[in-house]
């Protein structure tokens, strides 16, 4: 094995009486792809964090070639070669690609930004990434969140690093973009980068890691040879007991449930189809399909974010204008796990308890005065159900990890008690036990009648959770899969509009569509 690139020794970090990290070390060799695999809360996020120079660490040091480091800020790392791709990105989004891959530090001419240069170099830093398709003038906040995380990858890229941290950065990327990160960070294996690679999908750990180790409750816990341990002592070891990877009883809805949400004809050109669904209460209904076929719009539409929809909305049996103030409202009772929930989902510089009761304030107070024992029991109580691990709830939210900032979400608006709860990917970037306490958190709410729609890039969640698939083409519902029919197989085939035989089904026709009401 090479020399060591990177030694951790001893470091710690306290955060508000939370303790991230205690005396936690790591070691990183040069042409190595470390994994580091923890729970949410395990102190994976500080840990790279301190080793980018975003936080100085209370205790221990930071060794690169066996000499220490000061590292007092993100710039003091780059110039040691460290590159980071954080889980939540770091770009701006009024600004086009080009700028945010070279934002650090553009190229220049006579002491200016070389825009023809940057331009040039941005172009070829995307083509490496097989992303060919963006352009560099294009501005970040009109492309997808997969394409963003490509940027974010492309931006590290630019820096020409020695050793590359990579946090969750598969979580919001098609199958194809996954293989071809798993290509460059082959390539820059045989060049010598150390690469320090966090995800909770165990199957991306196995196909690249060369050594693994396990962090909990701030500590590093083991190390170990990738393929030297089972997925349940993998998982044994992330979280000190046993967890069944299984998923709660399907129930489905009771046999009188009525239609918690029926659409007919919603159209959004060009990006949705004459949709026609139905989601009775208690149900569970995935939405399958590749990135980009109109889950995510289909979602916004019925929050009423997206104007200009076309087609008929009723819930609970009534036709309904739907608009996100009017989707609070105890008579609609929608709520919406955004996809994003740095940008969507969560105000990051106000504390824990503001995010949570964000969307329940009326309910919270009197007459237009906000009862602050009424928020303190009610964001007690949310902390306490979904487990959230906190110091305190004045807490900003920011100082949280991801999987304990997407509970703040949900438990947002868990406070609103919601009849129709929409879903977009969330356990995106979420550790194995978290997931497993989310989806029993689902199955529960199912039980008391709640409408689910989850959109999930993970296969086996919709064939574990969903009572039904949906899967999109094109913006239209391509297939309904239901019972034995889910399997990875038949999610797969429906998601490339190809028949379980084999051959190809005729594209289907796009059109506007549309019905006759036009919701606001």
């Amino acid at each position: 094995m090479p020399d060591a690139l990177l030694q951790l020794q001893g470091i710690s970090k306290r955060y508000a009486g939370v303790r991230a990290l205690d005396g936690a070390d790591l070691t990183c060799h040069a042409g190595e792809i470390h994994a580091v695999l923890g729970e949410n809360g395990a102190g994976k996020s500080t840990l790279i964090k301190t080793i980018a120079g975003v936080v100085q660490p209370d205790a221990g040091r930071i060794l690169m070639d066996g000499a220490e480091l000061r590292l007092s800020s993100p710039n003091a790392a780059r110039d040691q070669g460290i590159a980071c791709v954080f889980q939540e990105l770091s770009l701006v989004p009024d600004l086009s690609v080009a700028d945010n891959i070279f934002l650090a530090r553009p190229p220049r001419r006579h002491g200016l930004i070389d825009a023809k240069a940057q331009q040039a170099q941005a172009l070829a830093l995307l083509d490496r990434l097989g992303c060919g398709d963006i352009h560099p003038r294009e501005r970040v906040r009109d492309l997808p969140l997969s394409r963003r995380q490509l940027i974010e990858i492309a931006k590290a890229l630019s820096l020409q690093p020695r050793l590359l941290i990579l946090d969750e950065a598969t979580s919001a990327l098609s199958g194809e973009d996954v293989e071809r990160l798993y290509k460059l960070l082959f390539q820059l294996r045989e060049r010598g980068v150390g690469s320090l690679f966090i995800s909770h999908r165990m199957h991306e750990v196995k196909a690249l890691a060369d050594t693994c180790s396990v962090f909990r409750s701030g500590r590093r816990v083991d190390t170990f040879p990738n393929g030297s341990r089972s997925d349940a002592e993998v998982v044994q070891l992330m979280i000190g007991r046993d967890v069944a990877k299984s998923y709660p009883p399907k129930t489905g809805p009771a046999p009188w449930a009525q239609p918690a949400i029926s659409v007919e004809g919603l159209s959004w050109f060009p990006e949705l189809h004459d949709i026609s669904l139905e989601i009775k209460a208690g149900e569970i209904v995935g939405l399958g399909g590749l990135d980009g076929q109109g889950q995510r719009e289909l979602l916004l539409a019925l929050f009423g974010v997206l104007k200009g929809v076309q087609g008929k909305v009723k819930v609970f049996g009534e036709p309904r204008e739907l608009a996100p103030h009017r989707c609070r409202d105890p008579e609609l009772g929608i709520a919406l796990i955004p996809e994003d929930r740095k940008t969507e989902g969560l105000i990051l510089p106000m504390s824990i308890r503001e995010n949570m009761s964000l969307a329940n304030l009326p309910a919270l107070g009197r007459l237009g005065v906000l009862s602050a024992a009424a928020e303190r029991s009610a964001v007690a109580r949310m902390v306490e159900q979904l487990r959230i691990k906190i110091g305190s709830t004045q807490d900003a939210v920011q100082t949280l990890s991801g999987g304990n900032q997407q509970k703040v979400v949900i438990a947002k608006w868990l406070m609103t008690h919601p009849r129709v709860l929409l879903l977009n990917d969330p356990t995106r970037g979420i550790d194995v036990a978290t997931k497993q306490e989310l989806y029993a958190l689902l199955r529960r709410l199912a039980a008391e009648g709640v409408a689910v729609l989850l959109y999930s890039t993970d296969y086996e969640e919709l064939i574990g959770l969903a009572d039904r698939v949906l899967i999109m083409y094109e913006g239209r519902i391509a297939r309904t899969l239901a019972g034995d029919e889910i399997s990875e197989h038949a999610i797969v085939a429906s998601s490339l509009n190809v028949s379980l035989g084999g051959s190809l089904n005729d594209p289907p026709n796009v059109s506007s569509g549309g019905g006759e009401a036009a919701m606001a």
